[in-house]
């Protein structure tokens, strides 16, 4: 009887197929429940409308916390076939721990003793709720699934883009301070002009007057165009990685990362 429960949540929550109309509901709900939530909280912040509804918004907050924690506790609980140590690696996945950051909010006032700047703080996380809409959006779920799998090979396209604009605001501190001692005080003043310039955005709030400090720029910004198309790259591998191996993935538990029994090895195909 517990079994047959659980299996029945499982698929109102998962739904693998998709066929499932009681699930589709299920999930039209939540996804509208976690936009009208995330617009209830901007909504607060405008005081001529919360000013004479503050009790409607508590209301509304409550029901949403309420029912967020009721799905985080099922999405638990139908995961206790794969074993202590799969319910684990399944609570600390990605959008596990997005659901949980969603309810946490509420929770940690009444837990910890906390000043008004830190409530504040708290309130303003609840926006992390839109961040849900990637459990129930396939495009924004792959797509998080290419970045996990690519993640080294982004960390090093970050880690070359963090040295160049060292590099760069460096160079065009000692190329500008004598000229522009106000905008170009001190190297970390001169990594706002390298950040607004490798991302190409440049703002007109600072920029080289001396011949060497233009050339340095011009080869700076030609540099930025090319470094933000390298992650670019490498996320279009991983869509094209991610495609080829989806017939295997469909094969794994999404709770315990285990593969099915009836599962082809990979190694012998």
């Amino acid at each position: 009887m517990l079994s047959s429960i659980k299996h029945k949540v499982y698929l109102l929550l998962e739904d693998p197929e998709g066929r499932a109309p009681a699930a589709r509901r299920v999930r039209l709900f939540l996804i509208c429940l976690i936009l009208a939530s995330v617009g209830a909280v901007i909504l607060e912040t405008v005081e001529d409308i919360s000013a004479s509804r503050r009790h409607w918004f508590r209301m509304f907050e409550l029901f949403c916390v309420m029912t967020f924690t009721l799905e985080y506790a099922a999405r638990v609980w139908v995961c206790s076939d794969c074993g202590l140590k799969g319910r684990l690696r399944h609570m600390l996945s990605p959008l596990m721990l997005v659901d949980l950051l969603a309810i946490l909010p509420f929770y940690l006032p009444l837990l910890l003793p906390a000043d008004l700047i830190f409530l504040r703080a708290l309130r303003l996380m609840r926006l992390a709720r839109v961040l849900k809409l990637g459990r129930y959006s396939d495009a924004i779920r792959i797509f998080f699934q290419v970045v996990r799998m690519k993640k080294e090979q982004l960390a090093v396209a970050w880690f070359m883009l963090a040295i160049l604009l060292v590099i760069a605001s460096s160079l065009m501190y000692y190329c500008e301070h004598t000229v522009q001692p106000a905008a170009f005080a001190s190297i970390p003043h001169a990594m706002w002009w390298a950040v607004i310039t490798l991302t190409t955005v440049g703002y007109g709030d600072a920029y080289p007057l001396t011949l060497m400090g233009r050339l340095l720029a011009a080869v700076i910004a030609m540099l930025g165009i090319g470094m933000f198309a390298i992650p670019a790259g490498i996320l279009s591998a991983g869509f094209v990685e991610y495609g080829q191996t989806s017939r295997l993935r469909d094969l794994i538990c999404p709770h315990c990362g285990k593969r099915h029994s009836d599962a082809p090895d990979p190694d012998e195909e």
